[in-house]
Order: structure tokens, then C-alpha cells, then sequence
């Protein structure tokens, strides 16, 4: 306290009473009321520079709050604060609280399915791989608009999902009316000798060239760690050990990357029937859809990278994005 009692609060201008007051009315008729700063200063009989100066003291005296609210299941603040720290193209925060991963996955995937409808236009070629969270998207989608549909990489089984990489082509095509580019393939074979003869297949050599005709994609970001990648899941002990000893922190659609965002290249990845490193990264819309605060790292080395150029993500992971210590990263492309 002063010694007339005010409270004194630190950056902020201190206004007395009668000066508070006409600030508080000032900023009641421009920011509750809507009228603009001309009228409000004819009423009044100063000039709207004066009113100008006003609204600027009732924001720093603490008069004023703005924030932005959230409609729909997405917080919006959020999501907007994503968007300029790391230049995305497009982002969807889904103001889920600490709920079951069910929940947050289903809300996940109908934030998913609406933004998705939104960006793509006819005639794009829409590229979606097995994942939980592409999953969880493709049986929310009720309309896009007429696009085709690529399947990226093979399927998997997955306890408690009935539905494979087919499946959700499948689903988003239905969505669309447009074409379906599929084909019958799992998604990692026993050895690079098996995989490499299934590619042969005319079939499967077809299906994966279309992922060079790919302009979006919606995949899932899986972090090298148990429980965080199907693909890690599926890994033997050794490759685990030797993709970690090469820096990978996690993968796209069976394509491991680095902290830079940089794809790795292993023997292991010669047993996955998917897409390359190198047409992942000749997409050039990819809506990556992540949840989890302890997926932050991977999610932050495929920006840095430019894997990824949009995103759906929980508030958790949000939250951890922006408090990540890492120096923030702009997608490069």
C-alpha cells in the first residue's frame, strides 16, 4: 500500500477513483457494449485519441482482461498460441481434461474429422496410414469434400481395434465419394527378404507409388518409447536398442526420425510396408494427430524437421509443447 491506502501493483498504472471510473465506462461501451471509439468519444466530447488512451489504461490497470474462450471442445487460445510459435498451417486443440485415453482419443479423432473437411478442396489426393489416432478420425468422418484416397502403409492388428490401414481408406473414401487406392499387405513382415518380396507384387508396388501423388496427409506421431509407437511395439529388443543408439525419437508411419526431424535409415525399416522417408517428406500438407504430454519431444523433432505442418493435439500435450525448454522451431516449409 501507498500512503493513501491505494494498492500498488507492479507494470500497472494507477488510476484514482474518478479516473477509474470514466476508464471502466469508457471500456464498458467499447468492449461490452461494441460501439467504436468515434462514437463513444461524440458522446463523451473528447477525442477518440483520448478514448484510445483510455481503453490502453484500462488494459494495464487490470480493468480489462481479453481472453479467448473455448467453443466446440477446442480450446482456442491455445491453439492459436501453437500456430504462431511454430508457423503451423493449421491447429485443432481439443480441451480434454484428465479423462481416460478413450475419451481423449475420441475427441481427438472428431476434431480431427471436422478440420480435416475444412481443409481439403476437390480434387486433392489425401494419404492416410494405420494409426490409432487416424483411426479414431476415420469413424468420425461424414463428409469431405471429393478427393481420392491413399493407403500409405500396411495394415496392423492391433488388440481392441477391429480395423486396418484398408479400413480407414476405405472409411474417408465413403466420406468423400471419391476413389480408394488400396492394397492387401501387413504392415511389418519377419524379415526384409519377406517384405521385399511382397513389394514386388504388382498389387503392392502399385499402391505404394501412389504415396508420391500424396498433397495431404493425416498421420499419427508415435514417440520411441513402449506404449507410444506401434511400430517401437512391434520391434525386436536389438532394433529398439540400435534405432535409439541412432538418435531416433520417433516415427511417422513406420518412417523413424531423428531430433532434427530427420529420417533414419535401418534394416528395420526394410521389414515395414510403407511409404518412404523421402515421400513423407515430399507431402506437402501433413496433419499430424498426437496426444500425451510425453509425446512432446517427437512431436516437436518432426516440426523442426518439417515432417509435419499441422496439428491435433490434446491440451496436455499443448501444454507441454509450449513449456517445452527446447527453443522454439518454425516449420520450414
Amino acid at each position: 500500500m501507498d500512503a493513501s491506502g491505494h494498492a500498488e501493483q507492479p507494470g500497472r498504472t494507477r488510476l484514482g477513483p474518478d479516473e477509474l471510473v470514466r476508464t471502466a465506462t469508457v471500456a464498458r461501451h467499447h468492449y461490452l457494449l461494441g460501439r467504436s471509439k468515434v462514437e463513444i468519444a461524440e458522446d463523451l466530447g473528447i477525442s477518440r485519441f483520448k478514448v484510445a488512451r483510455m481503453l490502453d489504461a484500462a488494459r494495464e490497470a487490470g480493468l480489462v482482461r481479453i481472453s479467448i474462450g473455448q467453443v466446440d471442445g477446442l480450446d482456442l487460445d491455445a491453439s492459436a498460441r501453437l500456430t504462431d510459435t511454430f508457423g503451423l498451417r493449421h491447429c485443432a486443440v481439443v480441451a480434454s481434461g484428465a479423462g481416460a485415453d478413450p475419451e481423449v482419443l475420441a475427441a481427438l479423432g472428431g476434431t480431427a474429422a471436422r478440420l480435416l473437411a475444412d481443409v481439403l478442396a476437390p480434387g486433392d489426393v489425401l494419404g492416410l496410414p494405420w494409426s490409432r489416432a487416424v483411426l479414431a478420425m476415420a469413424q468420425r468422418l461424414d463428409r469431405l469434400p471429393r478427393v481420392r484416397v491413399v493407403q500409405l502403409t500396411g495394415a496392423l492388428e492391433q488388440p481392441g481395434h477391429d480395423a486396418t490401414a484398408v479400413d480407414i481408406v476405405r472409411s474417408a473414401a465413403r466420406a468423400s465419394g471419391g476413389p480408394a487406392s488400396i492394397f492387401h499387405a501387413p504392415f511389418a513382415l519377419e524379415d526384409a527378404e519377406a517384405a521385399a518380396a511382397l513389394r514386388a507384387d504388382r498389387t503392392v508396388a502399385t499402391g505404394l507409388e501412389q504415396a508420391g501423388t500424396v498433397t495431404h496427409a493425416a498421420v499419427g506421431v508415435g514417440a520411441w518409447a513402449a506404449g507410444m509407437s506401434t511400430i517401437h511395439d512391434v520391434a525386436t529388443a536389438e532394433e529398439r536398442r540400435r534405432l535409439a543408439g541412432l538418435g531416433v525419437v520417433g516415427e511417422i508411419a513406420g518412417v523413424p526420425f531423428d531430433a532434427d526431424g530427420q529420417p533414419v535409415r535401418d534394416p528395420m525399416t526394410d521389414r515395414l510396408i510403407t511409404l518412404s522417408g523421402e515421400q513423407l517428406q515430399g507431402i506437402g500438407e501433413v496433419m499430424a494427430l498426437a496426444y500425451g504430454a510425453a509425446k512432446a519431444g517427437a512431436v516437436r523433432a518432426a516440426l523442426r524437421g518439417g515432417l509435419v505442418t499441422s496439428l491435433v493435439v490434446d491440451a496436455a500435450l499443448a501444454a507441454r509443447l509450449e513449456g517445452d525448454d527446447g527453443a522454439a522451431v518454425t516449420v520450414p516449409r
